[in-house]
């Protein structure tokens, strides 16, 4: 069976536990995915299926993208993803996917792009304390010297500077998954997950496993 599929961030809310105490969960959309190509060890070198998720008008899709699915025999899907399988997995084409491939408890890893923030300078970026703020040092929020003496005499790698923030890859590990909703494809997974309300996230069993 597949570990993991195609999903997209809803927003947050909180629940309450048997005991009354509130956590903080993130409603994600889970599925249903639909497996839209096999790859097998002996004709692609590894086993894993890609899986389609959320509609897309035929209209939106350039002619290799409509072949794809035509040949598949179904309908198309507006984001595809691939996800390993045992060699012996008996998934196929057009098999669906379900959000009950989770339980209550298990443990998640989640993937996604993190929300932009434009250019940012270090002290937002890096969290660099700066300089004094008064008695005329015009140091303030400036990074500050970054280069060494005589010896080396030069600028290491990766020294943190101002620039890009977000709008990259984020993983975040070992989630705990707290309700299943399969008739609503839901999942409430407690803490935060990576981008913004809406964005495309994929959830796989943890690597790690419980904590």
């Amino acid at each position: 069976m597949v570990n993991g599929m195609i999903g997209k961030k809803v927003g947050m809310t909180r629940v309450f536990t048997d005991d009354g105490r509130w956590i903080d969960v993130t409603v994600v959309e889970a599925g249903p995915c639909t497996v839209t190509q096999r790859k097998t060890k002996d004709r692609d070198g590894y086993d894993a299926v890609q899986l389609g998720f959320g509609e897309v008008k035929v209209t939106r899709l350039n002619k290799p993208e409509r072949g794809h699915f035509e040949r598949a025999g179904i309908e198309p899907k507006r984001s595809l993803r691939e996800f390993r399988v045992v060699e012996a997995s008996a998934l196929k084409t057009g098999d669906e996917i379900k959000v009950d491939i989770f339980a209550a408890g298990d443990r998640i890893d989640v993937s996604g792009t993190s929300k932009g923030k434009g250019t940012a300078g270090v002290h937002k970026r890096h969290h660099f304390a700066g300089g004094p703020g008064t008695h005329g040092s015009n140091f303030h929020r400036r990074p500050g010297s970054i280069g060494q003496s005589a010896d080396p005499s030069k600028v290491f790698k990766n020294v943190g500077m101002p620039g890009r923030m977000g709008n990259e890859r984020v993983t975040v590990q070992n989630l705990e998954v707290v309700t299943v909703d399969a008739t609503k494809n839901l999942l409430l997974v407690r803490g935060s997950v990576p981008g913004a309300n809406g964005g495309l996230i994929m959830l796989s069993k943890s690597a790690k496993g419980a904590s």
